[in-house]
C-alpha cells in the first residue's frame, strides 16, 4: 500500500514542512523563522505616541503606544525599485476600499483592470490608510503570503486582521516615518 503514493506523500510532507520552516523567500530571518505575529515590543521612541514607523529592511511597521513601547506588525514593502523613504502623514482612511491601479502600474502590466470593487479580489484588502503622497497607502491584502516580502509598488501591505486593528488605533494627521 505504501508504493509510489506513500513515497510521494512523504516527500510532499517533507517539502511542506521545509517550506513552512524556511518562511517566505527573501524574508528577513525574523520573519522566515515564523516570528510574524503582531506583538507589543520595547521601542525607543523619539516620534511620540500615535506615530507609525515603517522599517523597510525589517519589513515591520511599528505603531507607537508610548515613549517606550510600540505594536509591531509584519508587513510587505515595495520591491527594491519601488521603495521610498521619508516622512508623510495619514491623509484619509477607507473601510472596504476600491482600487484603481495607477497609470504607471498599468503601463508595466497592461492586463491590470482599471477598477476593482471592494471584496475578496481587491488587493487593498479590507482597510486602506492613505498617506499624504496619494499613490501610497498602508492596506490589507488579498495575498497574505506576500507579507514579509519586498513585492509591492511602494505601498505597505498588512494582514487584514492587523490593518483592521491599526485602522482603529490611528487617526488622520498621524505622522508616518518610512526608514530603511
Amino acid at each position: 500500500m505504501g508504493g509510489a503514493c506513500g513515497r510521494f506523500g512523504s516527500r510532499l510532507l517533507a517539502a511542506l514542512v521545509f517550506a513552512v520552516l524556511a518562511g517566505p523567500v527573501g524574508a528577513p530571518p525574523s520573519l522566515a523563522q515564523g516570528n510574524a505575529a503582531r506583538e507589543v515590543v520595547d521601542f525607543d521612541n523619539p516620534y511620540g505616541q500615535g506615530a507609525i514607523v515603517i522599517k523597510t529592511s525589517e519589513r515591520r511597521l511599528y505603531y507607537t503606544i508610548s515613549n517606550k513601547q510600540a505594536v509591531r506588525y509584519p508587513i510587505a514593502v515595495g520591491s527594491p525599485e519601488n521603495q521610498w523613504y521619508g516622512t508623510s502623514y495619514v491623509s484619509s482612511m477607507r473601510e472596504d476600499p476600491s482600487w484603481r491601479p495607477t497609470l504607471s502600474m498599468r503601463r508595466k502590466n497592461p492586463r491590470l483592470p482599471t477598477y476593482v470593487a471592494p471584496g475578496p479580489e481587491n488587493p487593498l484588502g479590507v482597510r486602506a490608510i492613505y498617506l499624504a503622497w496619494t499613490a501610497y497607502r498602508i492596506h490589507g491584502t488579498n495575498a497574505p503570503n506576500s507579507i514579509g516580502q519586498a513585492v509591492s509598488s511602494g505601498c505597505f501591505r498588512m494582514q487584514n486582521e492587523h490593518v483592521i486593528e491599526l485602522y482603529e488605533r490611528v487617526h488622520i494627521g498621524a505622522p508616518v516615518y518610512v526608514e530603511h
